[in-house]
């Protein structure tokens, strides 16, 4: 039977599958991470269940794709991802300062990179081979302030993200208005700045993105509410940034309260999605491969307020957008070639949402358990919180037990 396909009142799953994960914050009715079955034919969401943490406001997974590392009010918590795509708590570091908002893994695994948006820092903690998260290595605080008094008194790091060839950091302050770029000194293992991307004032760079092949770069600027494309490349050991083309990212004339806030480049690389709050709206642009530059194709409303984040499902044939402001998941279906957006079934509701990633599991359940985020919510409350280990003693006593719970139940 196909994926998504109704039976008996209940939706029977294919052979592939998926699911998606969607930090929210907590201030409200969200608990922390919430767990979607994904029909990827249909373009549509079903909710399984609620992890909870603590403001998990940033998601991503380790570059071998079987741990995630959340954004939290303790640090950063890791989870083992199950082959069903359950989450598994693992453990949790302290950064030694305010929340984070933005995580991002080093291309060899070994260091976990966090954005500090409030107190604008950039961090780095050690990563384990077995996904565990180990001490915090470094925390550098940048400096000075930007052209806007009233948003931009003191730095804002707001993404944090390594160059393709994994030998640079590039660290982006939206209130500096410049992207700061390290790389990690492998013996003291420290951040070391060697260079100063400067976007001109009142820019306001949020994230940089980089193309499949690692020629090209793009900054998403959310006061000018752009896109720029740069050439990148390493030159004699320096990082080597040249501008060759911006593009708005708007559906209609600029207003002073848009702020472009989300960027995502397609599997293939073939084309750039970007939303921008305000305007609450996803553009979509084709990329030139060989030249880096885009080509706008559309930017139309989104059916919600404050998409902060947008996920393209595995087919690219659809488009999911978490707003933020309404309160609300809605999905699209893209039609690339008459450059439309048609939606797919009614706004999936959850408090806060404020990121949300795919990913594929080996592990199919026989049906979608599609809960309502009433019923997931309930779940939360009577469930109690496993502890997570944050000392290394702590951590090493939590392993030993979890290891004892695996062979017990393997046996």
């Amino acid at each position: 039977m196909a994926r998504g396909t109704k039976h008996n009142g209940r939706f029977e799953m294919a052979k592939e599958g998926y699911v998606a994960y969607v930090g929210t914050y907590t201030n409200g009715t969200s608990k922390g991470i919430h767990i979607y079955d994904v029909d990827v034919k249909e373009g549509l969401l079903h909710l399984r269940r609620v992890v909870p943490v603590n403001n998990s406001s940033y998601l991503t997974t380790s570059r071998n794709g079987k741990y995630l590392y959340t954004i939290a009010d303790e640090g950063v918590e890791a989870f083992f991802i199950k082959p069903n795509g359950d989450l598994e708590p693992m453990n949790a570091v302290d950064i030694d300062g305010m929340r984070g908002c933005h995580l991002s893994t080093s291309l060899d695994g070994k260091y976990l990179f966090i954005a500090g948006y409030h107190d604008g820092r950039v961090s780095v903690v050690h990563t384990h081979r077995d996904g565990h998260l180990g001490r915090l290595l470094d925390g550098v605080f940048h400096r000075g302030q930007g052209a806007i008094n009233e948003r931009s008194f003191r730095p804002h790091v707001c993404c944090v993200r390594p160059t393709p060839d994994n030998k640079y950091i590039c660290a982006v302050d939206d209130a500096l208005d410049q992207i700061i770029i390290y790389k990690m000194n492998p013996v003291s293992e420290k951040l070391q700045q060697i260079d100063i991307l400067r976007m001109g004032r009142e820019a306001g760079p949020r994230s940089i993105h980089f193309s499949k092949d690692g020629r090209f770069a793009y900054v998403l600027c959310q006061i000018s509410n752009t896109v720029r494309v740069y050439t990148y490349r390493d030159e004699d050991g320096q990082p080597a940034f040249e501008q060759i083309q911006e593009e708005l990212t708007l559906s209609n004339e600029r207003d002073p309260h848009d702020a472009a806030s989300a960027l995502r480049l397609s599997y293939d690389g073939n084309y750039l999605f970007c939303s921008t709050a305000g305007d609450d709206s996803v553009g979509c642009f084709a990329i030139d491969r060989k030249s880096g530059r885009l080509t706008k194709l559309f930017a139309l409303p989104i059916s919600g307020d404050y998409p902060k984040d947008i996920a393209l499902f595995p087919d690219q044939k659809h488009l999911a957008v978490v707003n933020n402001g309404s309160g609300t998941i809605t999905t699209f279906t893209v039609d690339y070639e008459n450059k439309l957006l048609t939606m797919k079934g009614r706004p999936q509701k959850l408090d806060t949402p404020n990121s949300m990633i795919f990913h594929e599991i080996t592990d199919l359940p026989e049906t979608f358990r599609n809960v309502s985020e009433e019923e997931a919510e309930a779940e939360v409350q009577k469930a109690t919180r496993p502890h997570i280990p944050v000392g290394l003693e702590e951590r090493e006593a939590f392993l030993n037990h979890q290891d004892a719970i695996r062979k017990k139940t393997s046996e």
